[in-house]
């Protein structure tokens, strides 16, 4: 998941669980279900900060979500590669790899399904929030009010990176991984391979204002699903971002806007997808 379809997950949470105490929590009985909650060392411990409380609110960091709970407490939630909540009820059965189940008192529950358990859930105190390594790195986000291009422009003058490997930095932006990384790009007519020192006023300009257009257009359509279908929403049902993509996996098709052919290459181990006419 990138920012799009975690920002997704947190509207549909935000409507749909909040306000919802826990009468119960399972964390199913295989080794993997333990590396998702890895950093409790019993199911127990896990399990006993969950009951009994009530959701009061959903938030995002990242590509995290932050589900803060009436005593003070937040269960923090990274997806990984494949993870995502589904909503369910006891009448339907578990998805395979389902690794843990939140039953609410007001009925229903929430499955964390995870096939490559990459994904993590953990709960710390609300005071300790600002402890844990992975929320303290955590860039500016390109949704957030304070972004501005002034500050983006300044950032990126002083890093002096190739373009789409800085977009990928989470310590410089969050939330932005290969997909949208290209589809940005795109969309400000740049290369990946840009250093981003080089950009004039006017090119930071474009490519603050297509990082905007593109993240917010793809959390409209409900995020990105491709073929794998690694990412579902809340209630199981695909995004259609994919539908609307201009680049990212479309090696040798025609550009949508110029006809040329589409490249790709490999940046750090990532494929990039690029159309050689319109970005430059």
């Amino acid at each position: 998941m990138e920012l799009p379809e975690v920002e997704v997950m947190r509207r549909d949470l935000e409507k749909d669980v909040v306000g919802r105490k826990i009468a119960a929590a399972e964390v199913r009985p295989s080794k993997n279900a333990m590396r998702v909650i890895r950093r409790h060392g019993r199911r127990k411990e896990f399990v006993d900060r969950l009951v009994g409380r009530k959701i009061l609110k959903a938030d995002r960091r990242g590509k995290y979500v932050l589900l803060f709970l009436d005593n003070g407490d937040v269960l923090v939630v990274h997806f990984g590669m494949s993870g995502q909540f589904v909503r369910g009820n006891k009448r339907v059965p578990l998805p395979p790899h389902t690794h843990v189940v939140i039953t609410f008192q007001q009925g229903g529950d929430l499955r964390f399904v995870d096939p490559r358990t990459f994904g993590e859930m953990f709960v710390a105190a609300g005071d300790d929030l600002g402890k844990v390594k992975e929320l303290q790195h955590i860039a500016i986000d390109p949704l957030d009010h304070v972004f501005t291009w002034q500050s983006f422009g300044g950032q990126m003058a002083q890093r002096g990176s190739k373009l789409k490997q800085l977009l990928m930095d989470q310590k410089f932006i969050s939330g932005l991984g290969n997909i949208y990384s290209d589809e940005v790009l795109f969309a400000a007519g740049l290369r990946h391979d840009r250093l981003s020192d080089t950009l004039s006023s006017q090119e930071v300009r474009r490519l603050y204002r297509s990082l905007q257009e593109v993240l917010q257009e793809a959390i409209r359509y409900r995020g990105t699903t491709l073929e794998d279908e690694a990412y579902l929403d809340l209630f199981g049902k695909p995004g259609e971002f994919q539908n609307e993509l201009k680049v990212y996996g479309r090696q040798s098709l025609p550009c949508r806007r110029c006809r040329t052919p589409i490249q790709t290459v490999k940046v750090s181990g990532r494929s990039a997808y690029f159309c050689p006419q319109c970005q430059s």
